[in-house]
């Protein structure tokens, strides 16, 4: 019976609601600083991503013309013999991958509108104009009317139509 005696004020009513108080009050706190040094969050609104469609030409089979019964077409001249010229379709190549910069104007000073990379086919609108010891074209993509601006002749070859 001594025993009990002894720990007969852990049954007492407040020895008990304050150890459930003290345990509450410890919970608030802990859920607080958890609330309060929480992260920022790592973006705020929508991100826009930016796209850009690059068609590139494909290898198109011939026809055998014995199977069809119809004349073999001639091919297309290419405008003024290789020579860049309005209206020719041109193609982006010898930068080694480090692309063509078309600018707002022909000159080397002026803004960089994009990068064309090897292999794009844009079309001749304007030109030639000479600048700053090179020759520049106006050149428009034919998939997409927003890629234009002035670029130098040294990496640009003449091709069909694509």
């Amino acid at each position: 019976m001594g025993n009990r005696n002894r720990l007969g004020w852990l049954l007492d009513p407040w020895v008990i609601i304050g150890a459930v108080g003290f345990g509450l009050a410890l919970s608030v706190a802990t859920f607080f600083l958890l609330w309060a040094t929480r992260r920022a969050p790592a973006y705020s609104g929508m991100a826009t991503a930016a796209i850009t469609i690059v068609r590139l030409p494909t290898e198109t089979q011939p026809v055998p013309t014995a199977t069809l019964g119809t004349p073999t077409p001639s091919p297309v001249p290419l405008p003024d013999s290789g020579e860049i010229s309005i209206g020719a379709y041109i193609e982006i190549a010898g930068t080694g991958g480090e692309g063509l910069r078309f600018r707002v104007e022909p000159s080397i000073q002026s803004q960089v509108l994009f990068l064309g990379m090897d292999t794009e086919v844009f079309q001749v609108r304007d030109g030639p104009q000479v600048a700053d010891e090179h020759t520049w074209w106006y050149l428009v993509a034919p998939f997409d009317e927003t890629r234009q601006g002035w670029a130098v002749s040294d990496y640009l070859a003449v091709v069909q139509n694509p």
